[in-house]
């Protein structure tokens, strides 16, 4: 952990730096074979709940029933593949969709007599397809309410290219993680709608993060000949790299423990929901506002004409610093009797090195 704590002084610093802008074409080609890989998944379909299509839920409440011996019982009594899923509170959920021809009676009664419980200890609800038609219809408006200002506020905060930078990582996360849950084939409830809407929040506070220190680090920029705007924005980037990835480590353990230990195994189908779209969420927030939002921030500015000039300056400037470094070099092997030949490659070689050492400080 100290190792750790110390890398992260060092990014701070400056003294160690990875080259994230600058390999932006890398982070680009990943994110397209995974947002294709999504996509395909979404045309797949979506495995949506009961809560979207309509139906019936039978909650089953017995001492002992397992998630098998429910889907036994189920698969008896109904003929259009119900889905039985184990409760928070150690019930059984049993899902039927509207093809079932039985009705909701008939098919409540035969669920008590093969489960063998009292009558009245099977809870029954009928959902309607136009209930989940009105929660999409409003998830849809305060997605698109929620982008709207989102980039209305980064572009007052900051500037509009902030703000399409974000909104684009943004976008970028939702695809990733609706494209996993339709490959996955877990169902999309509800929990899953709230899941989603929390991702956004989080992906748009890590990318926050990262442009305020962006911003600080490219104040006064165009008025020195050091630094372009990558690699300033790199150096604010690496300076919060350590506390992203803690916040991400931080916020995936406890989903993590809701994903793969409440709903693989203790076998709690519910807790699948929201855990699975917050965990992929998470990861793909981190990963867009590291390797494409600040990236694709810096080819913006880059695109503008001062940031332009301030880059042939840039390179100019380095140009006559290795011109200068390669004199002296080689003026000192020759004060030590080098072949002139031998003085003109220890001169490059420095030069060389020093390219390879681009100073963070303005």
């Amino acid at each position: 952990m100290s190792r750790f704590s110390n890398l992260g002084h060092r990014l701070y610093q400056g003294e160690v730096s990875f080259d994230f802008v600058g390999r932006r074409k890398l982070w680009y080609s990943i994110s397209g074979v995974i947002v294709l890989v999504a996509a395909i998944g979404l045309a797949m379909g979506l495995h949506l709940g009961i809560e979207f299509k309509g139906g019936s839920v039978y909650t089953v409440a017995k001492p002992g029933l397992t998630v098998s011996q429910a889907q036994e019982k189920a698969d008896q009594v109904v003929s259009s593949h119900p889905l039985v899923q184990s409760t928070d509170n150690g019930k059984i959920r049993i899902q039927v969709s509207t093809e079932e021809p039985k009705s909701s009676d008939e098919v409540r009664s035969q669920l008590a007599e093969k489960i063998g419980v009292p009558l009245d200890t099977v809870e029954a609800q009928v959902i309607g397809p136009s209930w989940g038609k009105q929660i999409s219809s409003k998830a849809l408006t305060g997605l698109i309410i929620f982008m709207i200002l989102v980039t209305v506020y980064l572009a007052i905060a900051f500037e509009w290219r902030m703000a399409v930078a974000a909104l684009v990582a943004l976008i970028h996360d939702l695809l990733i993680t609706i494209g996993v849950y339709a490959l996955v084939g877990f169902e999309v409830t509800p929990g899953t709608v709230i899941g989603f809407l929390t991702i956004l929040g989080y992906s748009l506070y890590d990318t926050v993060v990262v442009f305020d220190t962006v911003k600080e680090n490219t104040k006064g920029l165009t008025k020195q000949n050091k630094l372009t705007y990558s690699e300033a924005a790199n150096a604010g980037l690496n300076q919060t790299l350590v506390r992203s990835l803690n916040t991400t480590v931080v916020a995936l353990l406890p989903v993590a423990a809701l994903l793969f230990i409440g709903g693989g195994i203790l076998g709690a189908g519910t807790l699948n929901d929201i855990s699975l779209a917050l965990f992929i969420g998470l990861a793909a927030g981190a990963y867009s506002s590291i390797c494409v939002a600040t990236p694709l921030l810096a080819q913006l500015k880059e695109e503008q004409p001062e940031m332009k000039a301030l880059r042939k300056r840039v390179l100019q400037h380095r140009a006559a610093a290795d011109k200068v470094e390669d004199a002296v070099a080689g003026d000192e092997l020759a004060d030590e009797g080098q072949p002139a030949g031998m003085v003109g490659q220890r001169g490059r070689a420095a030069g060389t090195r020093a390219k390879g050492r681009p100073s963070t400080k303005r």
